[in-house]
């Protein structure tokens, strides 16, 4: 696969990792303001985890058809419009006056970062070729990424401490106009794909209220338990949409949202698989390790947040060691060594005790899942796009944020709700310890199941061919 005409790989680079960053940093920034957030704008309990919720349904349900989009009318253009409104939608929810206004400001955000984040991975795939360059920019990629989600805790206990709530919101506008400005510089325009066919309206209307009610349903199980009527009627609706969703795609005369060829391809079937059950185990570790600082260690906004950095480190630590092994190693090879690794750190983690403290129970569980964490993030990503054509690089780069989206509702939904059951109703230190380590060791099952996943789904394959190796190969032939 070829770059395309005209593009700076360097600079689209440097824009597509400030994108990661930023919407990976959105995901986690607001967490730790939660309580602040409740005081000065006056959420009640349930309301305000739609702070979150407002976000992951937007993204999680829009992500396919913002992959489509940036295949079929171009990325550049698309990119530039997520981030348009990714900056905008920050800026009003920093001016929030009411919780309505912060909720939809949520919400806004969500639809930039689906549109953008399919973008810039489908931007990647195209503006670097197989080998050596590709290892290294899915490397720079996935530290980027990772460092976004796990900075994001340090930085917004930090701004919200320090600087007042509000920051947490604000914090993206900066990013998201310097990507602006690297991506109108360095972003070639290229043209869109060969449009052939009309666009499938219903395929694309199927999918996106399927992939919304999906999420919904799963979000509002901290509300609604999994057996109550609310929840089973609303996942079951969105298994009809789905089910339409595939009989529109199989016999629809249009251009298909997603060509379901694309699941024959074992690459981005497994890819998909294992990223989700990474997603969802990753989701739910945020969060058990984040409560059990504050809620059972008793650590304050702040120094939670600097407590996280080792995990962020880590995981940047691990994606360099990606880009080095990548080199010699095949992608699944990674995949099965990284998964392994972040098991043994979240069975670590399961043992943690009320009266434990960061030095014993959370830095060395930390290093060692983050660093197999960050071993994972660039081969998974690489492997998604194996024998994908560059005009369906977007539908593919969606398809593989959806699923890790998906994930991480559906582990945290999960997760949580047993890690609640384990708590009951008398809520000690010990007791929520019980339940944040329950959480935590059935990660480390989601993590195995992944591992298994790599090594049966995905083909044995053998390192990156490098670049003067391709010319020596192509000469001899």
């Amino acid at each position: 696969m070829l770059a395309e005409p005209g593009a700076r790989p360097g600079l689209t680079l440097a824009a597509v990792a400030v994108v990661q960053f930023m919407v990976s940093l959105d995901l986690s920034v607001v967490n730790v303001g939660l309580p602040q957030i409740a005081a000065g704008l006056g959420f009640s309990a349930v309301g305000l985890t739609w702070v979150i919720h407002a976000y992951a349904l937007t993204f999680g349900g829009l992500l396919l058809l913002g992959g489509k989009a940036a295949d079929r009318y171009g990325r550049k253009p698309v990119l530039l419009l997520g981030l348009a409104l990714f900056g905008l939608a920050s800026l009003a929810g920093g001016f929030a006056q009411d919780p309505g206004q912060l909720v939809a400001a949520r919400a806004a955000q969500g639809i930039g970062a689906a549109a953008l984040a399919p973008a810039a991975l489908a931007l990647l795939t195209t503006t670097f070729p197989a080998g050596r360059a590709r290892v290294r920019a899915f490397g720079i990629w996935s530290a980027t990424n990772a460092a976004g989600g796990a900075l994001g805790v340090l930085i917004g206990g930090l701004l919200t401490e320090y600087a007042g709530w509000r920051w947490v919101m604000f914090v993206s506008v900066p990013m998201a106009a310097c990507a602006l400005a690297l991506t109108w510089r360095a972003v070639a325009a290229g043209p869109p794909a060969a449009r052939g066919a009309r666009p499938d309206v219903l395929g694309a209307v199927l999918a996106t209220a399927g992939m919304t009610l999906l999420v919904f349903g799963i979000v509002r199980t901290d509300r609604y338990a999994w057996g109550s009527p609310v929840t089973v009627a609303t996942l079951a609706l969105a298994a009809v949409l789905l089910a339409a969703f595939i009989l529109v795609e199989r016999s629809t005369a249009r251009e298909p949202l997603i060509r379901l060829g694309l699941f024959a391809n074992r690459s981005v079937a497994g890819a998909n698989a294992y990223n989700l059950l990474v997603g969802a185990a990753m989701a739910a570790a945020f969060y058990f390790a984040s409560l059990y600082l504050q809620r059972v260690l008793g650590t304050g906004p702040a120094l939670t947040g600097v407590e996280f950095l080792p995990f962020a480190l880590g995981v940047v630590a691990g994606s360099v060691l990606a880009i080095k092994l990548g080199y010699r190693l095949a992608p699944r090879t990674l995949l099965v060594i990284g998964g392994l690794l972040t098991a043994s750190g979240f069975a670590w983690f399961g043992l943690i005790s009320p009266d434990g403290a960061f030095v014993t129970d959370v830095l060395g569980p930390s290093i060692v899942a983050s660093v197999g964490f960050g071993l994972c993030l660039g081969p998974v990503v690489s492997t998604a796009t194996v024998g994908v054509a560059a005009r369906e690089s977007g539908t593919a780069s969606g398809l593989l944020n959806s699923s890790r989206q998906i994930g991480a509702s559906l582990g945290l939904a999960a997760l949580g709700t047993l890690a609640h059951n384990r708590t009951g109703q008398s809520v000690t230190p010990e007791t929520l310890n019980d339940g944040y380590a329950l959480g935590l060791s059935l990660g480390a099952v989601l993590l195995l199941g992944a591992v298994l996943i790599a090594l049966t789904v995905l083909r044995r394959t053998g390192p990156p061919v490098r670049a003067d190796e391709r010319v020596s190969l192509s000469a001899r032939d």
